[in-house]
């Protein structure tokens, strides 16, 4: 197998991310009845307790701590925290659900050229920060200054297949 240099290990998409949580049942309740994604089969031999979750193309792998005391509760909401980003229809119907729920949450507002993207920022159960966004409204435009595309019109594998284009940075908060 040759490796090329925009795709150097050959990847196809995001799989699944991983979070360790306090209490998994909370978090299945968190990821489904907030968030939408859907129980999965998990690997019978695995054992430790966790839960696996699936939606709009990539897994949520929920892993039960072995010590939930020992995870820090973030409370303060920051755009700058470590989080995972959804991209939504309408951020005013997202707006409206989180109140619905008595959902803390803080909202953001990204200008680029004369673009606006609007961000809200929210917890799940253990802290880890979650982004609703219009994020398709900022177009994706390599460093390079090749040509500028929608993020949910990107053809990343056209791009990365084309040795004069090389994304290196996508502006995104």
């Amino acid at each position: 197998m040759k490796a090329d240099a925009t795709n150097p290990l050959r990847l196809t998409s995001l799989n699944h991310i991983s979070l360790v949580c306090r209490s998994v049942d909370q978090s299945v309740s968190f990821y489904q009845d907030v968030l939408g994604f859907v129980p999965i089969r998990r690997p019978g031999s695995f054992d430790f307790d966790g839960a696996w979750l699936f939606g709009y193309g990539v897994g949520i792998h929920l892993l039960q701590s072995d010590d939930p005391g020992q995870i820090e509760k973030k409370e303060a909401i920051s755009p700058k925290d470590n989080h995972i980003s959804f991209q939504c229809e309408s951020m005013g119907t997202v707006e409206k659900k989180l109140k619905d729920m008595g959902l803390e949450y803080m909202r953001a507002l990204v200008e680029e050229g004369g673009i606006q993207v609007d961000q809200l920022f929210f917890h799940d159960p253990d802290g880890f920060m979650i982004e609703i966004c219009n994020c398709d409204n900022l177009p994706v435009v390599p460093i390079s200054g090749e040509m500028a595309r929608a993020c949910s019109l990107i053809n990343l594998h056209a791009i990365q297949a084309s040795p004069t284009q090389n994304i290196k940075h996508v502006v995104h908060q």
